[in-house]
């Protein structure tokens, strides 16, 4: 039988966390009466896995064997994994691949503000996951204002049981979260909880003109996501500025499959045109997340993936052509404590120099922070990021 942890250590528990989301601006106070009503706890399962931002590292916590444990470690700050590998997976270690988790409470909080609802508006959530997030709309707008989508069978089973335990009933359908819920729109809001590459039209045409979408965007250059808010124009697009860096499990039909690029390289360097750099590691992000140019570089090069291959004395950064029927790519091999670095390019494209040529651009204005940029979509589903002004597109360096 699962043992319930002492009432007065989940009320300090609740209560740490939500004094330290507002002290922090994350939790606003038009939100603080939802979240009150709507504990975290209430969604996540006996065994789950919170992750370790600062070692990158999992590790399971189980209510039924050390709900101490599970309390602290669930009224966290930080995000916790509540499925692996869609589902497939079982036992207490962690699994492959995280495919469904209850995100930071201050990632939660400051995307719920960045919605700018008001009484009465209608929201649609895609990727219900342990439904927390459509506790805390429904508390704050009322069941019959609130639509949310998941994927997984089990999960949107799960999320459903656990909001009605706390007498919670939006509507939470099984589906395809890219084709939305027509049946309910126009929405005045979409809030998207999955990392998105390509925003579906479908959430376009179901969100009314004047609507916002709000929902964590990027490229597949890496797994870097932007918040992005756009507002649905009149005529069917949307545009909006990136408000600032985050990562979130992606959309599962959006997935980047790495099994595409087996046939990319054979003999390797084969007859692949071969140069030297002066660029760094650290001139590319790659010793950083979120804070240098890997985000803009996937803005500046599209249709382009790359991975680093970490050694003990050298570091092979690689670049693949995701075009249809495309075989380029490139490599560069940086050595430890050596410059420059060896370059070796195959195929049409010359994606080492379109990496390159998008860096100096980005250099050239003065290294813009995320911030600095944007994004707007057209009805027949054209993103085109932009630099300060939706009419300041940012260059493709594709050729």
């Amino acid at each position: 039988m699962s043992q319930e942890p002492d009432l007065a250590d989940r009320v300090d528990h609740y209560g740490e966390l939500t004094r330290s989301l507002l002290d922090s601006g994350a939790l606003t106070t038009d939100w603080s009466e939802a979240f009150d009503a709507v504990p975290r706890a209430a969604f996540l399962p006996d065994l789950a896995w919170p992750h370790d931002m600062d070692t990158g590292t999992d590790r399971a916590v189980d209510r039924r064997t050390d709900p101490e444990d599970w309390e602290r470690a669930v009224y966290a700050n930080v995000p916790i994994t509540t499925q692996w590998d869609d589902g497939k997976h079982s036992g207490s270690e962690p699994g492959r691949v995280p495919t469904s988790s209850a995100s930071m409470p201050s990632v939660v909080t400051r995307m719920l503000a960045d919605l700018a609802v008001f009484p009465d508006a209608r929201v649609l959530e895609i990727g219900t996951g342990t439904g927390w997030n459509a506790g805390l709309l429904s508390a704050r707008l009322g069941d019959r204002c609130v639509v949310t989508v998941e994927v997984d069978e089990t999960v949107a089973v799960s999320a459903r049981a656990a909001l009605a335990r706390l007498g919670l009933r939006p509507k939470v359908v099984c589906g395809d979260g890219g084709e939305g819920h027509p049946d309910e729109a126009p929405y005045d809001r979409v809030i998207v909880t999955a990392g998105v590459r390509q925003l579906p039209a479908a959430w376009l045409e179901q969100t009314r003109p004047g609507g916002l979408i709000v929902a964590p965007w990027g490229t597949h250059y890496s797994d870097e996501d932007a918040l992005v808010r756009l507002t649905v124009a009149d005529d069917g697009s949307a545009s909006g500025p990136f408000l600032r860096p985050l990562e979130f499990m992606k959309l599962r039909a959006q997935r980047l499959d790495w099994r595409r690029f087996g046939n990319h390289v054979g003999e390797y360097p084969g007859d692949a045109a071969e140069t030297e750099t002066s660029v760094s590691l650290s001139d590319l992000g790659e010793d950083r997340r979120f804070l240098g140019p890997k985000f803009v570089l996937g803005l500046c090069v599209p249709d382009c993936a790359h991975v680093v291959n970490s050694g003990e004395d050298s570091s092979t950064v690689w670049f693949f052509d995701m075009t249809e029927g495309s075989r380029s790519w490139a490599s560069v091999v940086f050595r430890t404590g050596a410059r420059p670095a060896t370059v070796h390019q195959s195929g049409p494209r010359k994606l080492w120099d379109e990496v390159s040529g998008a860096l100096e651009w980005w250099r050239e204005r003065g290294s813009p922070g995320l911030g600095s940029f944007g994004l707007t979509v057209l009805p027949d589903g054209t993103h085109r990021p932009w630099l300060a002004e939706p009419d300041h597109p940012v260059p493709s360096f594709a050729g």
